[in-house]
């Protein structure tokens, strides 16, 4: 008994030793773009954060931190590629200020349909790459990205009936600052910058109109719909980009077995969370329609199409604004061409 128990505490030692290519268990400590709460945030923290402790046998963990929790969330590029934090899980397009390229991968407005779209042209189609390039000029090469990707596309917060391009005329929209307000005043809207955890409030004291804000399942989490009853659903704009980067030191040092254990976490993840919020959203939605007391509004392919033409006037011209940005928005279009998206 004494000599089986020895052997089955030496097979585990290989199993957590090997998943690391030898090195001492980590903790790996991630700041995410959700808050504390939101249906995101606790799909990570009590549903997936588990599972990697689990496929490495605990030598690799995740803690999943929310937004703010140790910078603000436009400074957690800077925090990872210092060591002040192992990763991040945020949106790209939160650093646009630094490079236009950011804004073009971290959320191409109005371009794509589906979420598995962007999700292949970011994993597959080259946007991974050039993410990498670009984190490769703004950190000195101190940060390696795992992989990029939206789980859900936005559902759009209206207080009135917003039911094609034209009537976006005179609108006040929440709208995040860059390509996403560009694209809106194109379309005659009244951009408006305001973070999301005003959004709310925005809404009910007439402040804003609408509200660029999130996925269907998070704006009902945060009772966006108490006072805007009018969502589009699907959503018209925004699928978010969000980023899985590492310091490099921290992800050299994970070696290739615990590397590529995080590599299929992240998938596996972010594969079933796209999943799971489509079918809140589209759950929600329903419960929405037979309510009689919110009026779900989906756009036509027509004014959809419309809505894209619009956007990509917007896109060229943040393209012309830096190298990286013209270079992210080819490989865009590239993919979008091979599937039936842009002519």
């Amino acid at each position: 008994m004494f000599k089986k128990t020895l052997m089955a505490l030496a097979v585990g030692g290989l199993v957590v030793a090997g998943t690391t290519g030898g090195a001492a268990a980590k903790t790996l400590k991630v700041q995410a773009s959700s808050k504390a709460g939101d249906w995101a945030h606790r799909f990570m923290t009590d549903t997936w954060a588990p599972k990697l402790d689990a496929m490495t046998a605990g030598a690799v963990k995740i803690e999943v931190l929310p937004t703010k929790a140790v910078v603000p969330h436009r400074e957690t590029i800077d925090a990872v590629a210092n060591g002040i934090l192992d990763g991040d899980l945020n949106a790209v397009s939160y650093f646009s200020g630094r490079d236009p390229a950011f804004a073009v991968i971290g959320d191409l407005i109005a371009g794509y349909d589906t979420v598995d779209q962007v999700r292949t042209f970011c994993q597959y189609g080259g946007g991974k790459e050039i993410l990498q390039k670009m984190y490769d000029k703004y950190t000195k090469g101190q940060v390696h990205v795992v992989g990029c990707g939206p789980y859900a596309k936005e559902a759009f917060v209206s207080t009135i009936p917003i039911k094609s391009v034209a009537d976006f005329k005179g609108v006040k929209v929440r709208s995040p600052e860059g390509l996403a307000a560009e694209v809106f005043k194109r379309a005659g809207a009244a951009p408006v910058s305001l973070p999301f955890s005003e959004v709310y409030t925005a809404l009910e004291k007439k402040v804003i109109d609408a509200a660029d804000a999130s996925a269907h399942v998070n704006n009902s989490a945060q009772g966006l719909y108490k006072v805007a009853k009018y969502p589009i659903y699907p959503g018209i704009h925004s699928m978010a980009v969000l980023q899985f980067i590492v310091n490099k030191k921290v992800w050299d040092k994970l070696g290739p077995q615990g590397q590529t254990a995080l590599e299929v976490w992240y998938q596996a993840a972010y594969d079933a969370m796209r999943r799971e919020a489509d079918l809140e959203d589209q759950k929600i939605a329903d419960m929405q329609r037979k309510g009689g007391d919110i009026t779900v509004i989906d756009w036509s392919t027509e004014e959809r199409a419309k809505f894209r033409k619009i956007a990509v006037g917007a896109w060229e011209d943040f393209a012309s604004k830096s190298p990286l940005a013209r270079e992210a928005l080819d490989a865009h279009l590239k993919y979008m061409r091979s599937v039936g998206l842009l002519d």
